[in-house]
């Protein structure tokens, strides 16, 4: 029997274009010159703003890969939470996806069913409506969606504001790439890349973080030196937590196709930190948690709302004037 997985070459975040030579191929496009676009390619972000008047803008995004599991529901869930957790990163709300679809005719069609079923529940978590889509046949079967979302033009979060004092968090630990290679058990990675940013996203609307991106292909630190390198300061992490299994795994010398692409993309000042937990923090995520950076003398009441609402959150590093990215897990010793 063919497998979903068994189709692909790589799944989930893991089978994103490489951040340096996408990086080269958006530098040849002139940014659109338009007043009310807030977010675009100057520089991109998490998905593209455009203001509509003084109360409300519209963010869209749109996100697919290969499945990265073979059960077709959990696959059609991931696919749908990474997508709308574009624009919970950047303080939006969806309103309206649309699915894309690319699968062999050869699949019974009930396994596409339950795919588009599964992200349809999982829009209508989110608050928003699945409204339709594109399909087409392709040997390689990938899902996703073009979500459309809403949030005011002052409320907009940029992966470029971070300042120096700011504290760093993340809403979610890190490795479903790396359990996922490792075929162990994937209950607790699966947990997360189908839980939606949406309630940490709540929580942390009234706090105006400085800066926010979602933890995605480029792993932590590939997500951690776009937000330093755009926002023209130096981030320290001093910790790098991870999912049951993750550092076995990486220990083990699993490793997945977006460590080596990340590793490049992002170099780090590893301070003699162990490759195990640089394995952890190069890892692609799927449907990651919201790296968070917000004034320092917010964070103990940003915890405090977290715990509250038994939701997870981890303090992992700060931000600092000057340049570049490092790990220094001796600042938590």
């Amino acid at each position: 029997m063919t497998t979903l997985t068994g189709l692909t070459v790589g799944g989930g975040c893991a089978a994103k274009y490489s951040a340096a030579r996408l990086e080269e191929l958006l530098r040849g496009f002139v940014p659109v010159e338009a007043e009310n676009l807030l977010v675009g390619l100057s520089p991109a972000d998490d998905a593209a703003v455009y203001k509509l008047d003084d109360e409300r803008a519209l963010v869209f995004t749109l996100d697919f890969f290969p499945p990265l599991v073979d059960d077709p529901a959990t696959f059609g869930r991931i696919a749908a939470t990474n997508a709308l957790n574009d624009v919970f990163a950047m303080g939006g709300v969806p309103l309206l996806a649309l699915s894309i679809a690319a699968f062999p005719e050869e699949l019974p069609i009930e396994v596409l069913g339950e795919v588009f079923a599964a992200a349809a529940e999982q829009v209508r978590a989110a608050g928003a409506i699945l409204a339709g889509g594109h399909t087409i046949r392709d040997a390689e079967p990938k899902y996703g969606l073009a979500v459309v979302g809403t949030v005011h033009p002052d409320g907009v979060w940029p992966k470029s504001g971070a300042r120096p004092g700011d504290a760093l968090f993340l809403t979610k630990p890190l490795g479903t790439g790396l359990v996922l290679a490792a075929k162990g058990d994937l209950s607790a990675a699966v947990e997360q890349m189908t839980t939606l940013n949406a309630a940490a996203a709540d929580v942390l609307r009234p706090f105006a973080p400085n800066a926010v991106t979602d933890v995605t292909g480029f792993g932590l630190f590939g997500h951690a030196h776009e937000m330093a390198e755009r926002s023209g300061v130096r981030i320290v992490l001093d910790d790098v937590p991870a999912l049951p299994g993750a550092l076995e795994a990486a220990r083990d010398g699993v490793r997945t196709g977006g460590d080596r692409r990340n590793r490049e993309f992002a170099p780090i000042e590893a301070n003699d930190a162990p490759d195990d937990v640089l394995a952890v923090g190069y890892d692609a995520q799927t449907a990651g948690g919201l790296l968070v950076s917000l004034p320092s003398d917010k964070a103990l009441s940003l915890t405090s709302e977290f715990r509250a609402r038994g939701l997870y959150l981890a303090r992992v590093g700060a931000v600092e004037a000057g340049s570049g990215l490092a790990l220094d897990l001796r600042q938590r010793a």
